[in-house]
């Protein structure tokens, strides 16, 4: 398995910092933020499945472009996968023929090239020799962290949360977990924040892998733009009883 990280920053600002987006292999992605922006037109055209986190524009802001950029390409539709909630939400204010035209209706309703298929916690989807999984966590709005098996191992993404028990519960109902990419959007200075806008810090991510009782490699993404390496040297103090990775953009992860 091989992850391309396309954006994993809480921001943008320089070539390096691009929102949220994992391309797996070559035809699947997890979540569709700005990172998108760095795919050819054929590695766009190529996408089949999409994986959206939660409804945030820094998870989302790719998708109508992505879709508009490679329409005429396009043989089969893109199936877009997440909770009916932000399914909902694309539908409701992106895809509303006054932000995006609806591309669930074209270029025909019974031919579109967008596909919405609602998951719900506990489901499993299988594209090709790899199975994806929805994990609950807490944050502002709706939102769900992904288990992936694939053959040889399994890797979860947490998504944006903050201190939570169903996130590591699923965790560890999983009989194995190789690899963790989990969120650490602000340093432990900023806690206030980190509750408010339910967030990870270096403190409370700390604290919360505590609960989990395997020991993947871990990945810190989503960090405020700026404060990446205090995020990452906070972490590295209070987080020493697991290998640690601090995700830039551009990377390319042999799981």
């Amino acid at each position: 398995m091989e992850i391309r990280v396309l954006g994993c920053s809480g921001g943008i600002g320089g070539s390096g910092r691009k929102t949220t987006s994992f391309l797996l292999g070559s035809d699947v992605l997890i979540d569709a933020g700005s990172g998108v922006g760095e795919l050819s037109l054929d590695e766009l055209a190529a996408i089949r499945h999409i994986f959206i986190t939660h409804s945030h524009l820094d998870h989302i802001q790719m998708l109508p472009l992505l879709l508009d950029s490679v329409f005429d390409r396009l043989e089969q539709p893109v199936v877009v996968h997440g909770l009916a909630h932000t399914l909902k939400a694309l539908r409701d204010h992106i895809f509303n023929w006054v932000v995006w035209p609806d591309f669930t209706a074209l270029p025909s309703e019974a031919l579109p090239v967008l596909v919405m298929q609602p998951m719900a916690p506990g489901e499993q989807v299988t594209v090709g020799d790899t199975r994806f999984g929805m994990i609950p966590v807490n944050h502002i709005v709706p939102t769900v962290a992904y288990t992936v098996e694939y053959p040889g191992g399994v890797f979860a993404f947490s998504g944006d949360t903050t201190t939570n028990d169903t996130l590591w519960e699923g965790l560890n109902a999983l009989d194995r977990l190789d690899h963790l990419i989990v969120e650490a959007a602000f340093s432990s200075g900023e806690l206030a924040l980190c509750e408010m806008s339910k967030h990870y810090c270096p403190q409370l991510l700390a604290a919360d892998l505590q609960k989990l009782r395997h020991h993947p490699r871990i990945y810190l993404s989503h960090a405020k733009p700026g404060e990446e390496e205090m995020i990452y040297h906070e972490c590295q103090e209070l987080i020493n009883d697991r290998p640690l990775c601090h995700l830039t953009g551009g990377e390319r992860l042999a799981l």
